[in-house]
């Protein structure tokens, strides 16, 4: 993977200052360093790390090549594709589909079949292999970030700690009398009861959602979901906790018999910073026909 940038500062500054400003961390760097294939240039010239920068100065970093982990095994299903630039890649994810490989899910995740897509497309040749920034639970449809090499992940990865990376859900209630807007700010932690189950409980982690609900339709309720936070089937949990569930959300009480297979919920917007082309990333993408169906919408 080859980067490049172009130094516009009006004072000189140290080569590994500037790099630590991109979010190459020093690990990163001695990779670079250490490695045949992994290469640092200031206008076309091996260059040190102590080397000053001036305004105009051209660097150029080519990231040596990352392993693939042998446990992903390629899917070449289709993805469908809703943004792509040179360093992310955003997926809309059908439901029914494990996020990351395991050993029920070895075969077919969504990592594997955008390792399928990346093998079909030549990108291994780039030194590009998937990433995955963002997860959703297998009966969770909507946008999933990558990140194609271990420098933009690292750098979305901040992003996520800081809670500037956006993603907003639609989630569906059963009924039409619940409240319009609302703010669970419930911390969630493991269900004694039950290993796949979370809870609302005092000792848990901090965990803030925010509902708003958008339409009611066919006797039930569309909620658009801001989460503040990213905690493990925190939608799920937090709705439950209000006494509204997700339709189809069988592990919570989620209303049943509705012909919906999972639960109601997709995530239909993401929003992040593009560290190298420097611009927002918005993207978007509707509700699926499944859930759709539940509001009679065309």
């Amino acid at each position: 993977m080859d980067l490049q940038w172009e130094y516009q500062g009006e004072v000189p500054m140290k080569l590994k200052t500037f790099l630590k400003e991109q979010q190459l961390s020093r690990r990163l760097l001695s990779t670079i360093r250490n490695d045949a294939e992994g290469t640092i240039l200031v206008n076309g010239q091996s260059s040190r790390k102590i080397d000053k920068l001036f305004a105009g100065d051209q660097v150029h970093v080519i990231l040596p090549p990352e392993p693939i982990s042998t446990n992903i095994v390629p899917s070449f299903v289709p993805i469908q594709v809703v943004y792509e630039d040179r360093d992310f890649l955003v997926v809309n994810k059908p439901g029914h589909l494990a996020s990351i490989p395991s050993a029920v899910h070895l075969d077919d995740s969504l990592v594997s079949r955008v390792w399928g897509y990346y093998l079909l497309r030549g990108y291994e040749q780039q030194g590009i292999v998937p990433h995955i920034v963002t997860r959703l639970d297998r009966d969770t449809s909507g946008l999933v970030l990558f990140a194609k090499h271990r420098l933009a992940h690292a750098a979305v990865a901040q992003q996520l700690t800081a809670h500037t990376l956006l993603k907003h859900y639609y989630a569906i209630i059963a009924g039409d009398d619940w409240e319009t807007d609302f703010v669970v700010a419930q911390p969630i932690g493991p269900d004694p009861d039950n290993v796949y189950k979370r809870q609302v409980r005092s000792d848990g982690k901090l965990a803030y959602s925010h509902f708003t609900r958008l339409k009611v339709s066919n006797g039930n309720s569309l909620y658009e979901v801001d989460l503040k936070t990213g905690r493990t089937h925190q939608i799920r949990v937090h709705a439950a906790f209000m006494g509204h569930p997700l339709i189809g959300d069988r592990l919570y009480g989620g209303l049943q018999g509705v012909g919906l297979e999972r639960q109601a919920l997709h995530c239909h917007y993401l929003q992040f910073w593009q560290p190298f082309s420097h611009k927002q990333v918005v993207v978007n993408t509707p509700l699926p026909s499944e859930l759709a169906q539940l509001l009679k919408l065309k």
